[in-house]
C-alpha cells in the first residue's frame, strides 16, 4: 500500500493536533505516552494518553476496509515518516520526558514505538539494524582468525 499525498496530509494534521494539546509554552508536570490506535476497517486513526483520554482522531480513507496483510507494518512505517519529519514540534511539547509515540491495533495491542522522545536517547530504526546481528558475527570471525 503506497500512501497517498491525503493520508500523509491527515496523519500530519493529527500529529500537529497533538502537538497543539501540549503547548510548548506551558509548564509541564503532564506524564504520559502518547498512543496512536489505528483500524484496518474503519480506518480511524485515535491518539489517546495512558488513562484512554482521546486526544485527537481522524479517518485515514486509504485504510478503511484495508485487508493488506502488511497494513500494520505499512502503518507504522508512513506514521514514524511523519513523525520524524515533524520531529522539531514532537520534542517541544509540553509532556515530562522520556515520552513515546506508540502503535497499537483496534484491540489495544501494542504493535511498535513509533518515536522516543528524550533528551538523552535515540531508538534506532530497525531497518537500520536489518543485519547488524550478521555483520557482527562476521566481524568476531575475522577478529578470532588473527
Amino acid at each position: 500500500m503506497k500512501e497517498t499525498e491525503q493520508t500523509l496530509q491527515q496523519i500530519e494534521r493529527a500529529i500537529r493536533k497533538i502537538a497543539d494539546k501540549f503547548p510548548q509554552n506551558v509548564e509541564t508536570d503532564i506524564l504520559t505516552d502518547i498512543h496512536i490506535r489505528v483500524s484496518q476497517d474503519t480506518g480511524e486513526l485515535m491518539a489517546l494518553d495512558d488513562d484512554d483520554n482521546e486526544i485527537t482522531r481522524c479517518v485515514i480513507e486509504q485504510w478503511i476496509e484495508n485487508k493488506d496483510d502488511r497494513f500494520y507494518e505499512e502503518a507504522e512505517a508512513t506514521i514514524r515518516s511523519v513523525l520524524n519529519k515533524q520531529k522539531e514540534t514532537i520534542e517541544q511539547m509540553a509532556i515530562m520526558k522520556p515520552f513515546s509515540f506508540v502503535l497499537e491495533d483496534d484491540d489495544r495491542e501494542h504493535i511498535a514505538e513509533l518515536y522516543l522522545v528524550d533528551d538523552e536517547t535515540v531508538i534506532i530504526d530497525k531497518e537500520l539494524m536489518a543485519g547488524l546481528d550478521k555483520d557482527l558475527d562476521q566481524f568476531m570471525e575475522e577478529l578470532l582468525k588473527d
